[in-house]
């Protein structure tokens, strides 16, 4: 016999017209959501081939449509270049994956699936195949439950894996904690993985590309075989990687390698003497650095106090000084076009009203990164700078934009007026430079994802083959006098 007993935390949830209503509205609400996402993703990329039919592919140019229409897309939403970039890469993959984009395009599935949908399915070269496996997924997305990213994953790679297994995309983890761990030895090689200050972790990255970059352009090795090569070479203290190019006569042998590493970083001098709290700001990699890393950094470092140029009369000449060039890189902290955000030590100094026009002077000076200054000479790109270091933008299509120092949160003191107002360059009786040329890029985007495309390929046909034969055991010798029972 069983007794009954009463329930005193259970809770019935109520079933009414409210209640169904609220629930509807979620649920057209997400639609509309997913419906919208598609709609920009699709206009993003149909900006695209507009551009590309108005200005042609331009693939050999350094600054190449591609880059011209991201920029275009990074000003106007307000993100950054990079997450432009991905922006475009989404929308034309709705392009490559039609059935999919239907779906996304209805709402039936969100950004982020489609996303992932798109990112697990890259690796696919045979048209076929993609169309295939396209048609599949769309069936299936659209029935999937709430399911956690990583199971997702999975649920797409079992279509990717029936139909192309070298197509399936290979995840390795990451160490959370905050230490370096070598792994097993594999096969002659052992992983390292280490989790760094940020001010360390920009001196390695800097020394690391000096090394790697210290061979010659033949040397048969990719960038990244290159900077792990350089890690062993810097365990040893050596000035340069040795080539492999296989040539005796090598010029790399005589190119000198950069000096000692150098980073920067701008702190309140309370700060730099540990009596702030306040954070400084480590220009080459556009990081936050806390006041008592600052303070332990300083006790090390070379310390450069700034000169305000607000009350110095104009440079004579075209290239900055010493000292007005770091006090512009201070005050700008990253590339001052909009939607940009590159470091600004890997900037150009760039004269807003062109020399000799407009003056060499900190109110007409900014950083732009190469990209973004190439944009400006070469894509129709006008700029106006205010006293206080300000930028006002004019882009194609009649779009305004301003863009403030990123001194203005963290070192507001430098934001202090230091010429008045510029005419534009639009405004000056001056001759254009007509001997400019787009510099040309060794590869184009479309060579660079194949050979990437093609290089994880066949990492992941090697990886499955391994198994495979490690699954099978080794083959019989062939002077066997046994043959096995088939």
């Amino acid at each position: 016999m069983f007794g009954t007993s009463q329930l005193h935390d259970y809770f019935e949830p109520s079933d009414t017209a409210e209640s169904r209503a609220l629930l509807a509205s979620i649920v057209a609400s997400a639609r509309a959501e997913n419906q919208t996402a598609a709609r920009r993703l699709a206009a993003i990329s149909e900006l695209f081939e507009l551009r590309r039919r108005e200005r042609g592919e331009r693939e050999d140019w350094a600054v190449d449509t591609w880059a011209a229409v991201g920029a275009e897309v990074s000003a106007a939403l307000r993100v950054s270049s990079a997450k432009a970039g991905s922006y475009m890469n989404y929308g034309l993959a709705m392009k490559q994956l039609p059935a999919v984009a239907a779906i996304f395009i209805a709402g039936d599935i969100d950004v982020q699936m489609f996303q992932t949908v798109v990112y697990r399915t890259a690796l696919i070269t045979d048209d076929a195949v993609l169309t295939e496996v396209d048609r599949r997924l769309a069936v299936r997305a659209a029935r999937w439950p709430s399911m956690t990213r990583g199971r997702l994953a999975s649920e797409i790679d079992r279509v990717v894996a029936k139909y192309d297994p070298d197509a399936v995309r290979r995840v390795r983890g990451k160490v959370r904690d905050r230490e370096v761990v070598f792994g097993d030895e594999d096969r002659g090689c052992v992983e390292v993985i280490a989790r760094v200050a940020a001010t360390d972790a920009e001196l390695f990255k800097r020394r690391l590309d000096a090394l790697a970059n210290s061979v010659c352009e033949a040397d048969p090795r990719t960038a990244g075989q290159r900077h792990a090569d350089a890690y062993g070479a810097m365990a040893i203290s050596a000035d340069r990687l040795a080539c492999r190019c296989g040539d005796p006569n090598c010029s790399a042998a005589c190119r000198p390698v950069s000096g000692p590493v150098v980073i920067h970083v701008v702190a309140e001098q309370a700060t730099v003497e540990g009596r702030s709290d306040e954070p400084g700001y480590l220009i080459d990699a556009d990081w936050v650095i806390p006041a008592e890393v600052v303070a332990e950094v300083a006790k090390g470092a070379k310390l450069s106090p700034l000169t305000h140029p607000a009350d110095l009369a104009p440079e004579r000449g075209y290239r900055p000084s010493r000292a007005l060039a770091d006090f512009v890189r201070a005050r700008d902290l990253t590339c001052r076009a909009p939607g940009c955000d590159r470091p600004a030590t890997h900037c150009d100094l760039d004269h807003t009203v062109p020399y000799p026009y407009g003056p060499t002077h900190a109110g007409n000076v900014k950083c732009l990164c190469r990209r973004c200054h190439i944009l400006k000479t070469f894509w129709g790109w006008r700029d106006t700078q205010l006293a206080d270091g300000t930028v006002i933008w004019e882009l194609p299509g009649d779009q305004t934009y301003v863009t403030t120092p990123g001194s203005a949160l963290l070192f507001p003191s430098l934001m202090t007026p230091t010429l008045p107002p510029l005419h534009r360059l639009a405004d000056i009786d001056a001759p254009g430079d007509r001997t400019l040329f787009m510099p040309r890029r060794k590869t184009t985007r479309t060579q660079n994802r194949a050979k990437y495309i093609a290089g994880e390929r066949r990492h992941n046909h090697r990886q499955r083959k391994g198994r495979h034969s490690a699954l099978l055991g080794p083959a019989p010798p062939s002077n066997d006098a046994d043959p096995p029972p088939f």
